[in-house]
């Protein structure tokens, strides 16, 4: 085969395209595979600037991607760490209540566990500083015991390894100009492509849309910051999570242990107007910054979320005592000035339905036989990688 002709051309070196082009070569030992990306190496973006948590896969509605995705994604990226060498943090979680009010949100997650195969305990608060003794409750807290953590990019670049020595091609430095049926354009060249598979991340609903497959979406981008304690490793055991709020799609801010155990706090979900601005100016475009103002008259007047109410709660948490005040609720012990390091901050790529102006709760998977897009793959899509590799590749089998 010629050397810019490929049976699969996957767009994106993130965790996901990665699953993917890992999947379709065990499905299809001989086929030529080549994965894109901009970036000179893997993992640049959501991939390798999340928590790095392991989610169990109870929060979700047990008819969703993301239930079944997350449960069965746990077990085969613990597989697959082991397998790689790559550590796991076996931290579990616990989920805890600030007032009585939300005692009965703790009973409907445990529901769900339940619903979607996946372990978890409701624990009293004696318990609860058993499991993790800096963690404050009302009442009940919820206990994952299979949740855990490791470091996402170090996963990430095992799978590109893996990828690498299986047969596949990694087409870093190329940024995706032009997509069409059966052609990719880069800025380095001309691809001629039997199937493409669209894991472009932020970037997902751009290379969807001349295949005509995110007309009724647009994507909002979502700024996660962090910041790091300076505890010994091993204070915090486990990670401690509120209560999240139905309406959105986020968990809240919450403390997770690192996979050296470390003490971390964040991330928000602050409403931004461009993909890659990550700090001060840089990765800021006028034209997106002008698309996105214009979308959010639409998110503003939404009746399935609380959009003034989220802008005032999150844009204060730009103030680094802000954030931290958030985090004391769950961890009383937390002090501002303990957590003075900045974290690398992510961007959430989240997809907003335009006609129901409504933030997109589940993954979506859209596609023919010419192309596949993987959509709004937002948390817990790191963990559900594999699996979501899996359920989408079915059609190639």
């Amino acid at each position: 085969m010629a050397a810019n002709n490929f049976d699969f051309g996957v767009i994106g070196a993130g965790i996901v395209g990665l699953a993917m082009a890992n999947r379709l070569r065990e499905l299809h030992p001989s086929a030529s595979i080549a994965v894109f990306d901009k970036e000179t190496s893997v993992g640049k973006h959501a991939s390798g600037r999340n928590s790095g948590v392991l989610h169990a896969g109870f929060y979700y509605s047990p008819d969703s991607l993301k239930a079944a995705l997350t449960r069965d994604g746990n077990k085969l990226l613990r597989d697959f760490c082991s397998e790689a060498g790559v550590r796991v943090n076996e931290t579990g979680k616990v989920v805890v209540a600030q007032n009585p009010s939300e005692v009965a949100a703790l009973q409907e997650l445990h529901r769900r566990g339940n619903a979607n195969g996946v372990v978890t305990e409701l624990v009293s608060a004696d318990r609860l500083a058993e499991l993790e003794p800096l963690a404050k409750t009302s009442e009940l807290a919820l206990w994952s015991p299979n949740t855990a953590v490791a470091n996402p990019l170090e996963v990430t670049k095992a799978l590109a390894n893996k990828v690498l020595r299986e047969g596949s091609v990694l087409k870093l430095g190329h940024k995706v100009l032009h997509v069409s049926e059966n052609r990719i354009i880069t800025n380095i060249g001309n691809f001629s492509i039997g199937h493409i598979v669209n894991c472009a991340g932020l970037y997902a609903d751009k290379i969807a849309k001349p295949f005509g497959y995110c007309d009724d979406y647009v994507m909002l981008p979502f700024k996660g910051l962090y910041w790091y304690g300076n505890w010994e490793p091993g204070r915090l055991q486990r990670h401690v999570y509120p209560v999240p709020d139905p309406r959105n799609p986020f968990l809240g801010v919450h403390l997770t242990v690192t996979i050296d155990g470390r003490a971390k706090i964040g991330p928000t979900a602050i409403p931004i107007f461009s993909r890659e601005s990550y700090s001060g100016i840089g990765g800021l475009s006028v034209k997106e910054i002008l698309n996105i103002v214009g979308i959010y008259p639409k998110f503003l007047s939404s009746r399935h979320h609380d959009v003034f109410g989220l802008i005032k709660s999150e844009l204060p948490k730009y103030l680094q005592r802000h954030l931290i005040t958030q985090a004391k609720a769950l961890v009383p012990s937390v002090d501002p000035k303990d957590f003075k390091e900045r974290g690398e901050p992510g961007i959430r790529a989240q997809l907003l339905d335009i006609k129901n102006k409504k933030l997109e709760m589940d993954f979506v998977v859209r596609g023919d036989e010419t192309s596949t897009h993987l959509l709004n793959a937002v948390s817990p899509a790191w963990t559900s990688a594999l699996a979501m590799a899996n359920h989408v590749c079915k059609k190639f089998e």
